[in-house]
């Protein structure tokens, strides 16, 4: 009798890299835009409504509309959008707030990452 497949069997060492990367670059993101928000407020309240306020819309949009377990879960163009929008928002904020270097490096392994989604089939991860 065998066991049933886990998620890690049927995605293989290369896919496990891929949704790693992806779940990385996720928590980036909201790193990104909190690192902008805590360095652009012009008051200490201003940076801490940034700087929290700014990841916390991005992880609702992302929970919302994207995360595997979503409840309004998008799929295709509508689904490449948001997690485009959010990538970029991030990748903005970073060069907004003196980082330029980070902001290409994570713009660059968003991108290839996200093409090793779409290679590789794992758009339900």
């Amino acid at each position: 009798m065998t066991e049933p497949a886990t998620h890690a069997d049927r995605l293989g060492g290369l896919g496990l890299l891929v949704v790693g990367t992806r779940f990385l670059l996720e928590l980036a993101a909201l790193a990104a835009l909190g690192y902008w928000g805590f360095r652009t407020g012009d008051s200490t309240l201003a940076s801490y409504g940034l700087g929290l306020g700014a990841p916390a819309v991005a992880a609702l949009v992302w929970g919302t509309f994207v995360a595997p377990k979503a409840r309004l879960r998008l799929r295709g163009t509508a689904r490449l959008a948001v997690e485009a929008a959010v990538f970029a928002s991030a990748a903005v904020a970073l060069v907004l707030a003196g980082e330029p270097t980070l902001a290409a490096i994570f713009a660059v392994v968003a991108t290839v990452d996200r093409a090793a989604v779409a290679a590789l089939g794992l758009e339900s991860y």
